[in-house]
């Protein structure tokens, strides 16, 4: 282990670093200097000249960032400078994400040339069954579920901090938390999206951050939201991370805290949950392998099930060439109507797929290699429906000559809310990890402990569990991991080498926004900016969603709605994707302009 300098936050080192940042505001001066003088970060080679492309973070606040890359200039793996960088946002953008949700992380270990998968979702209790949203016969609303103790899920995000250290952790775990802990004790600078999202009318009206008085107090001194600017302590938090750093994960899942957040679940005043301190002492990351599809040149790694991330970015990124004319040139033209509704077809083809037959795999059969055989996206390809159709699954199992299996389920259209992170981070010898982080909807279920939000994951169970006489393969049950659109994605080349890490939040559209930037930089040669920057077209169901209010939107909306889709022009969309590309010159990196993220590479 590297015992490594204080981690202190240290924001005058940014002008020593070069960044691809996107949001002034935001942004510290030295950063937003250094993203003016280059959109790509070049890096010094390292002693190992087998990896001279040196490291990068990208997520989704500069002084996350800052955390994770002090990790690194001391030598730490790209696993630590995660934990670093995701306590921070767990601070200052608890809308997101933070300690009281879970994460998928999946991690690149070069030396052992070894990819592996950590499933830190959070679990229902040992008391929920299927009927867990029924009321009086009748499926409960995702507001009133939402914003209840019936809605909270036992946090996985503490204990994946803790076994990804252990099993690739280079520096010492206490320092990790250095940073929050100095900043909740000092207090943070709200940022513009903080006070934004606490100041909605709209989020007002649905959360109940001001109704109790913990939070009230938090987020709302003498009854107004936080304005930008204002200096915010966190001490309870500070005290959290200071004996998680000391006692490790059992300072979360075991003790006077754990009881703390089995009390405040169970008591809630509207719709009290069924939470036991077993559920919490018993709580396991799950280790699994990546799920991975090899297509022409490149290698799509992400979580398998009950994540959504490997089987729809290997589906999309499979079926998408199919749907393409033999005789079809790739190139620069991004708004070609050929190239626009291949793209929307392979995500409606993947998504009612993903609908239907996705779920916690420990728990229920999922075809999971089946839904990614290059055999069945061939099939699958010839499916495409007409724009006018409203799209339905298929069956692996008739395809690939098992027997149907499209009939073991009903039809299941869950809804996951966007309050997610995603950090994308390569260290100085070439390791990497892609983390998606979440608390399920903005703020949770405004349950506060100890200085941090319980999730509210178990509205990502489908909360109606039969669909015309059949159980739907997400339901939700005791000890069972809600299916999630994370897709924490990591792109390897025909050599078998690092290419990309990608990812993003924004709940059910994650599947779409992530395939952007694949079918982007690896089909439509985009830069990696580039591929974020283009407009999001979320293709779930019959109606597919245009963001109009970024260039290119408007016109591709024309394009498909003339084509004969039903097309949702849209604005304010919530992606926030952080992606790193591993170019011959070096790492290329680029953050969502529609968060405050920077992605920042070592000098």
């Amino acid at each position: 282990m590297i015992k490594h300098a204080s981690l202190a936050f240290a924001a005058l080192i940014l002008a020593a670093c070069t960044a691809q940042t996107n949001d002034p505001v935001s942004t510290p001066d030295a950063a937003r200097n250094a993203a003016d003088a280059a959109a790509t970060a070049e890096t010094d080679q390292i002693d190992d000249d087998s990896w001279t492309h040196g490291a990068m973070v990208a997520a989704a606040d500069p002084r996350a960032v800052e955390a994770g890359l002090d990790v690194l200039r001391y030598g730490g793996h790209a696993v630590d400078a995660a934990i670093a960088v995701h306590s921070v946002l767990g601070l200052v953008e608890p809308q997101s994400s933070g300690i009281g949700g879970g994460a998928f992380m999946v991690v690149y270990d070069r030396a052992r040339n070894d990819l592996t998968v950590l499933d830190g979702r959070e679990i229902a209790p040992m008391s929920t069954t299927p009927s867990h949203f029924m009321k009086n016969g009748e499926v409960m609303g995702f507001i009133e579920a939402w914003q209840s103790g019936k809605s909270v899920g036992v946090p996985g995000q503490v204990a994946l901090y803790e076994a990804a250290h252990k099993q690739f952790g280079k520096a010492e775990w206490g320092d990790l938390f250095t940073p929050p802990n100095e900043l909740a004790e000092k207090g943070f600078v709200v940022s513009p999206r903080l006070a934004s999202e606490l100041s909605s009318d709209r989020q007002r009206k649905f959360v109940s951050l001001d109704d109790d008085p913990v939070t009230a107090a938090y987020f709302y001194p003498d009854g107004a939201p936080l304005p930008v600017g204002f200096q915010r302590q966190n001490l309870p938090y500070a005290q959290t991370l200071r004996e998680i750093s000391e006692d490790g994960a059992k300072a979360f899942y075991s003790g006077e805290r754990a009881q703390r957040i089995v009390d405040a679940v169970n008591t809630h005043p509207v719709l009290p949950g069924n939470m036991s301190l077993t559920d919490l002492t018993s709580y396991k990351v799950a280790q699994r392998p990546a799920l991975c599809g090899q297509h022409d040149r490149v290698r799509i790694c992400s979580a398998p099930p009950p994540s959504s991330g490997g089987v729809t970015q290997n589906m999309i990124y499979g079926i998408y060439p199919k749907l393409l004319p033999s005789d079809f040139a790739e190139g620069r033209d991004d708004l070609n109507e050929i190239r626009l509704r291949a793209f929307v077809d392979a995500q409606r083809l993947a998504y009612a797929d993903r609908d239907h037959y996705v779920a916690d795999a420990d728990k229920v059969p999922v075809p999971t290699e089946d839904l990614i055989n290059p055999d069945y996206l061939e099939a699958r390809a010839a499916e495409a429906f007409a724009p006018s159709a409203t799209p339905t699954p298929g069956d692996p199992g008739i395809v690939l000559g098992r027997g149907p299996i499209r009939s073991m389920w009903g039809q299941d259209p869950t809804e996951d809310a966007p309050g997610t992170t995603h950090i994308s981070i390569i260290d100085l010898d070439g390791n990497a990890v892609s983390m998606t982080a979440t608390v399920e909807a903005a703020f949770g279920s405004s349950i506060m402990v100890d200085g941090f939000l319980l999730n509210n994951e178990l509205t990502d169970f489908a909360r109606q569990p039969t669909k015309s006489g059949l159980p739907v393969a997400n339901a939700p049950g005791a000890g069972k991991r809600p299916r999630s659109s994370m897709s924490p994605t990591i792109v390897f080349d025909d050599r078998g080498d690092l290419l990309m890490v990608t990812g993003s939040p924004g709940g059910n559209s994650i599947v779409a926004y992530v395939s952007k930037t694949l079918i982007g930089v690896l089909q439509w040669d985009l830069s990696a900016q580039d591929a974020v920057d283009y407009p999001n077209i979320i293709a779930r169901g019959k109606t597919v969603g245009v963001e109009i209010d970024r260039p290119g939107g408007p016109e591709a909306a024309e394009i498909l709605r003339q084509a004969g889709y039903d097309v949702d022009e849209r604005e304010g969309e919530n992606s926030g994707l952080h992606v790193i590309v591993v170019r011959e010159t070096g790492l290329e990196g680029a953050a969502d302009p529609r968060r405050e993220g920077v992605a920042i590479g070592l000098k």
